[in-house]
């Protein structure tokens, strides 16, 4: 288990001193894939480096599997180090060493056999999709292979954790998803913890079963992912959450629209039930879908969607009310 217990990091600047963290706690179960989500200058970089120590905490404490390291140094710290495999946005490849010596690279420095690197570094560039890629150079890879090199890298020395500092933001969509595809597959097979941070949400979704937000270097939320999308309690993450389910309408839906619009986000098995048909059927009213989606995280179901229902005050009030007793929440979008 990691534990990040009350963590600060402080740095000064010209203006003074700056907290990039600020009293973070976290607690990471074994073989969860753990998500830090938030806006650039968030301080997930920096919370995410105090792990492995490459940025000390100036307050608070990191404990690994029960162990207080926030103090090691020397032998002691490249001991935990070799256990902790990290994942970099821009890749950080070694451009003048083939692929097969950037993955030895960390075994060497680990001080492994010959016989152990030849072993090894054959069985990861199978595990990443590269075996024919072993004696290519990186320049001659693509984005989404050299991040495969990036990840067998960080797995050579059979690590307990593994740190992903936004692993997909500098590639394409499909890549994208491809590596995520991936991250969750080594999760599963080796049950190795996986701390991810990213700026997106739809990559919380897509991997994650556990995130924290963090804003201004203080963690806002955290939670489960699917409790996280379905019903957000501070501002910022229901802002992340919005932008991610892009139920924007056009100005002129808005401006013409008669009646009240209302937002109602259903989870669970609720999310697959007639619901709107009852509900037509009950009142006798017409109830327009403008906007909406049902998706599954983490394999359960959350539908959104924005209904257009053209009624009196009081009727669109009782509506409401049967609503609210069916679904995850109800509250009025427009009008």
């Amino acid at each position: 288990m990691v534990n990040i217990e009350h963590v600060t990091v402080e740095f000064q600047t010209k203006e003074g001193s700056f907290k990039a963290v600020d009293a973070v706690d976290l607690q990471i179960q074994d073989g969860e894939v753990f998500g830090i989500v938030g806006t650039s200058g968030a301080g997930k970089s920096t919370l995410i480096r105090t792990i492995n120590l490459l940025q000390k905490p100036t307050s608070g404490k990191i404990w690994i599997d029960g162990e207080d390291i926030t103090e090691y140094t020397g032998h002691a710290l490249r001991a935990v180090r070799h256990t902790i495999g990290m994942i970099f946005q821009h890749f950080n490849l070694i451009h003048t060493k083939t692929v097969f010596e950037n993955i030895a690279f960390p075994m060497v420095i680990a001080g492994a056999s010959k016989e152990a690197i030849a072993q090894r570094v054959p069985e990861l560039l199978e595990l990443v999709g590269l075996s024919d890629k072993m004696n290519v150079y990186p320049s001659k890879l693509s984005g989404g292979q050299k991040q495969r090199v990036g990840i067998a890298r960080a797995l050579a020395n059979n690590p307990r954790i593994l740190l992903c500092d936004e692993p997909t933001s500098a590639l394409d969509l499909e890549t994208t998803n491809a590596i995520l595809d991936l991250l969750r597959d080594i999760n599963k097979k080796l049950g190795i913890t996986t701390i991810l941070i990213t700026h997106e949400m739809d990559v919380i979704k897509k991997i994650c079963t556990k995130v924290a937000v963090m804003d201004k270097g203080v963690v806002v939320e955290m939670g489960n992912v699917y409790g996280i999308f379905s019903l957000p309690k501070h501002a910022f993450t229901q802002k992340l959450v919005a932008h991610t389910l892009n139920l924007e309408l056009p100005p002129r839906i808005l401006h013409d629209v008669k009646g009240s619009l209302i937002k109602v986000v259903y989870n669970g098995e609720r999310a697959e039930e007639p619901i709107l048909s009852d509900a037509i059927r009950r009142f006798g009213v017409n109830i327009n879908v403008l906007h909406g989606k049902i998706e599954y995280i983490d394999e359960k179901p959350l539908g959104v969607l924005l209904l257009n229902i053209d009624a009196s005050s009081a009727h669109i009030e009782e509506i409401m009310d049967y609503l609210k007793e069916r679904t995850a929440s109800v509250e009025v979008f427009h009008g």
